[in-house]
């Protein structure tokens, strides 16, 4: 199978110093990078900007921002079969960019933040060509987040954790919601263990449509 996989932060310049971006280390993307080529997938790694080797026999499409993600994504996107949107994207980005470095003053600053183009939101189903898995990072109300996430962007299942569990961390506790109500927990346990665990699960998810199609 062809996996598009996303990872990683954005990061959404201000000025030529300074950046919004936030926790995500990229860890939990780059480990389901490696399992689905472990288990003989190949594998397209769209990455914000991480500390982390890139997986071996991965094909790497290196980005920095939101937008830049957003277009690498509609590209790629339409030659997968599953498509993994582990990437922690910015939400909010400033309207306007300064050219040149701000600088500090006694004064308070305030910056103009608008939305981010939707990748998710933004993807067609095309009657379902590729698998669509979303990740929701919450910090409350999980279940009922990752739910209405499920419903509104165009996702065939998503993936929910703690953020507090999750970022910066090497280990993960994730709870997959399906689009058919069903749901599963996988434990806590090291990013490597639960990205295994979860490319098992994107696959067999992803040979069941086939077969229907093939019926």
């Amino acid at each position: 199978m062809r996996f598009l996989i996303t990872a990683g932060p954005t990061r959404e310049p201000i000025d030529p110093v300074r950046y919004l971006s936030n926790r995500s280390s990229g860890k939990m993307g780059y480990a389901i990078a490696e399992a689905a080529i472990a288990a003989g997938h190949d594998v397209i790694l769209i990455s914000g900007p991480v500390n982390l080797n890139p997986p071996k026999r991965a094909r790497m499409v290196p980005v920095v921002t939101s937008d830049a993600m957003f277009d690498a994504v509609h590209e790629k996107v339409r030659n997968c079969d599953v498509l993994v949107m582990a990437a922690a994207v910015a939400d909010y980005k400033p309207a306007h960019v300064s050219k040149i470095k701000i600088k500090k003053s006694d004064a308070n600053l305030s910056l103009d933040l608008i939305p981010t183009r939707d990748i998710l939101a933004s993807l067609a189903k095309e009657d379902g060509k590729y698998l669509v898995i979303g990740f929701a990072a919450e910090t409350e109300n999980v279940e009922a987040n990752a739910l209405k996430k499920l419903r509104a962007k165009n996702c065939d299942l998503i993936v929910a954790n703690e953020a507090g569990i999750a970022m910066e961390s090497d280990e993960n506790e994730v709870t997959i919601f399906f689009g058919n109500g069903k749901k599963k927990k996988i434990s806590r346990a090291s990013k490597q263990i639960v990205a295994r665990q979860l490319v098992k699960i994107f696959q067999n998810v992803c040979e069941k449509r086939l077969t229907k199609k093939i019926r």
